[in-house]
């Protein structure tokens, strides 16, 4: 698997869904194809932005001017940046600011941002009188790979991340590589956690790929539309073929179980991105996996020092404040794991390892053996 050699102008991946089948668009600049694209897409049609204050700093006036060049009228809401903004708070602030935006049924709303204004954003589209189209325009690393594609929208409670969420496909996504320009680098770090994860869980070559070339990704070249691409024909794949995770689709859930459980830990705040949340995860998912003897040292060894070479955390002791609350202690962060919306009366489910490139759902996980796992991790 080799990189192009240069830039091409897009990359167009379908989600195969039937009558509710969508693009993705992908390359360098196609954000000033929005407005003629939705125009296209929905003749006559009013739109409504939200994006966070960050992004609407370098991204919301060339968005703007993108929908007018192309005569459809929007406006703007704007909410705060981070996994707080992931609450019955700011989804009440966006759904009555789209109410008195007077976007109705056949209109559409503009997700411009991460994962948290595209989830939030979406979730308000879903329960917006019965149901709004939407569309994404994801700004980081992490929400172009993942989060933008195959309708997972919702908010956290305090109880746990995404606990509250419904499935709303988008009508389009816009993935322009150029924006991930204004990243810092530990946001494109985190979101490059979910690229390798579309190795690690189903295709070992381009985990090999991404061992060889992962450079050219981080300082913007042909890589990095190459790996986007991939990962979300890996993704649109799998959702076309399981769109409500039933099944296959609970693979894309590698290291999130652990993930997920430890950004409840910190308070969803900064001292743990999801992205950097999930490269734990898949570690200790794959040393959980060599334990039960699933996969060998080797393989979990390959993935923690591919992960740590692009500067993840991979370790529990590498968490910002790792003696502070929850985090050190095993039967919190088991009791976290209980919250998990793949927990079946009392079992855990965990995506489990059998080889790099070869993820498998393991049902009906006891808790003790994880507990213990844990507890040996924390004292490592």
């Amino acid at each position: 698997m080799t990189a192009p050699l240069k830039h091409s102008a897009s990359v167009t991946v379908d989600v195969a869904l039937g009558d509710r089948a969508y693009d993705i668009v992908i390359g360098r600049d196609v954000l000033a194809s929005l407005g003629e694209r939705v125009a296209a897409l929905r003749p006559g049609v009013r739109t409504a932005i939200v994006t966070d204050r960050t992004v609407a700093k370098h991204w919301l006036e060339p968005a703007e001017a993108s929908l007018a060049a192309a005569g459809v009228p929007t406006s703007r809401i704007v909410v705060e940046e981070g996994e707080g903004s992931k609450c019955y708070a700011t989804l009440t602030q966006v759904s009555e600011a789209l109410i008195a935006a007077k976007i109705e049924r056949n209109d559409l709303v503009i997700a411009l941002g991460g994962g948290v204004v595209g989830d939030l954003a979406g979730f308000a589209a879903a329960i917006l009188r019965r149901g709004v189209d939407f569309v994404q325009v994801p700004t980081s690393l992490l929400a172009q790979v993942d989060s933008s594609v195959g309708g997972k929208t919702g908010i956290n409670s305090p109880q746990g991340k995404n606990l509250i969420g419904a499935f709303h496909q988008p009508v389009l996504v816009i993935a322009d590589t150029s924006v991930l320009d204004t990243l810092s680098p530990r946001q494109f770090r985190a979101g490059y956690a979910e690229v390798a994860k579309y190795g690690i869980l189903g295709d070992e070559a381009f985990f090999a790929w991404l061992e060889e070339n992962h450079g050219d990704i981080f300082t913007g070249g042909a890589g990095r539309e190459h790996a986007i691409a991939t990962s979300c024909r890996a993704k649109a794949e799998i959702v076309s073929r399981d769109e409500r995770e039933t099944g296959e689709r609970a693979l894309l859930n590698l290291g999130h179980t652990f993930g997920h459980a430890l950004e409840a830990a910190t308070g969803f705040s900064d001292r743990l991105f999801h992205g950097e949340g999930v490269s734990v995860g898949m570690v200790l998912a794959a040393e959980f996996s060599a334990q039960l003897g699933m996969i060998s040292n080797d393989d979990a060894t390959r993935i923690a020092r591919h992960l740590s070479a692009v500067g993840l955390p991979t370790r529990l002791q590498d968490i910002a404040g790792f003696t502070q609350e929850g985090l050190a202690d095993a039967d919190a962060l088991l009791a976290l794991m209980a919250q998990d919306k793949k927990v079946k009366r009392g079992k855990l489910t965990f995506i489990l390892l059998e080889a790099v490139g070869r993820a498998v759902i393991a049902n009906n996980v006891e808790p003790q053996p994880v507990r213990d796992f844990l507890q040996a991790k924390l004292k490592a």
